[in-house]
């Protein structure tokens, strides 16, 4: 009889327990499944022949990794952050010299690159035609921010004319709505209120560029920025649509001056597009920008400290841009398919940042730019490309050298890189 009892015990207290177990793995499993994993990486060798510096020396980049951190709180609320480690990232140590007199103490800068958060934000999740967004945001400008992992793009870097115009990655803080309309998420669109740029780094090679704030520790809000996308959505990742910009940037300024009372309002517009197959893709953009007051901004930025470190060049007044890009798959001509393919991709970007100048400001032809861009991506599998690239850039005007000869105006790099992407969903 006690056996019989001790058995029932047994089973019984074994149901339990693996009730128990099995009920605490599958609340773990619940949690981990509210977290997302995104990244992605580039790693790039560049070969320099450069007219316009003869002493610029080959390189290798580790140019950057991206980490997407994704949290649902609910299934209306998601919690979304970047994380960028740029040119293998920064840190310093401390080491003991030995050989100093009293044995001393060293701090040492390991690394030059940068690590940052690029994007800190909330999305509430309404309806598929509204939803909200607040924190530090990404700005959806052009087909950079659209094709933004490394494997969406043929070249080692993003197109020419967007990286020398805009924000490489524009984030800003604010608030976004955004929603797709229509059957089957025809249309979508992007809307931004945020904090505006800062006139103190506009210049002459990159317009408005180097306007954003992202290297102090707090941004300045006394001007605000509006922007907004509209998108018709074609099949895989393609689209055609436009996106817009508007703000002040003279009240941002790193301290107050004379301009703070002058309009140094930001405007710009693009037509952007995007069309990708099994076997070709093809993507191109124009981009055209107004700055008010341009020619009292230069005057003003002439006068900057150094401590500042910016370029305190003039700054135009218009600027124009716009580039077409397409590839082919040649493995696709290949009867037996696999997922490995081989794109063959050639390029052409042009761009003025000193398209249209105001006052005495002098348009100066050197950086009206033109960069013809050919070379091949071997996708290993979908998710590990092998790049490869030869540009020509040239620009409107011969260099001069420190003794004042002429010595040509293409800058010609051979580039040789990898990249990758991966999810954990």
């Amino acid at each position: 009889m006690f056996s019989k009892y001790s058995l029932l015990f047994i089973l019984v207290f074994s149901f339990f327990g693996y009730a128990q177990v099995d009920s605490t793995y599958i609340k773990k499993l619940q949690k981990l499944q509210k977290f997302q994993l995104k990244a992605y990486g580039v790693v790039n060798y560049y070969n320099f022949d450069w007219d316009t510096d003869l002493d610029r020396r080959n390189a290798f980049d580790t140019e950057r990794l991206n980490i997407y951190l994704y949290y649902d709180f609910t299934d209306k609320i998601q919690f979304k952050t970047e994380i960028e480690f740029e040119h293998g990232g920064t840190g310093v140590t401390m080491e003991l010299d030995k050989f100093e007199e009293f044995g001393e103490f060293e701090t040492e800068l390991e690394a030059g690159g940068e690590v940052k958060i690029d994007q800190l934000n909330i999305l509430f999740k309404y309806k598929p035609w509204l939803n909200f967004r607040a924190g530090r945001v990404r700005l959806y400008i052009g087909n950079a921010s659209k094709l933004d992992v490394s494997t969406d793009y043929f070249t080692g870097q993003r197109s020419s004319m967007e990286s020398a115009l805009l924000p490489n990655g524009w984030y800003e803080n604010g608030i976004e709505l955004l929603g797709d309309l229509g059957k089957n998420k025809t249309f979508s669109y992007k809307a931004y209120l945020v904090n505006g740029l800062s006139s103190t780094g506009f210049t002459s090679a990159n317009w408005i560029k180097r306007g954003h704030q992202q290297r102090f520790e707090t941004i300045n809000a006394e001007n605000l920025a509006i922007a907004g996308r509209f998108d018709y959505n074609l099949p895989n990742k393609g689209y055609i649509g436009i996106s817009g910009y508007h703000g002040g940037s003279n009240k941002n300024r790193t301290k107050p001056d004379r301009l703070e009372n002058v309009n140094g309002a930001v405007s710009l517009a693009d037509f952007h597009f995007n069309m990708e197959q099994k076997n070709w893709k093809l993507n191109g953009m124009v981009l055209y920008g107004n700055l008010q007051n341009s020619d009292k901004i230069s005057s003003a930025n002439r006068n900057l400290p150094n401590a500042l470190n910016v370029k305190r060049t003039p700054v135009a007044k218009n600027a124009l841009g716009y580039y077409i890009e397409g590839g082919y798959d040649l493995l696709s001509l290949n009867k037996k398919r696999t997922n490995r393919q081989l794109f063959l991709f050639g390029r052409y970007d042009y761009y003025d940042s000193m398209y249209k100048t105001k006052g005495v400001i002098l348009d100066s032809p050197r950086w009206e730019r033109s960069v013809i861009t050919f070379g091949a991506n071997y996708f290993i599998t979908p998710h590990v490309v092998l790049k490869t690239h030869y540009a020509i850039n040239s620009l409107g005007a011969n260099t001069v050298d420190r003794n004042g000869n002429l010595i040509g105006n293409k800058e010609r790099t051979f580039l040789i890189g990898m990249a990758f992407d991966f999810s954990t969903k």
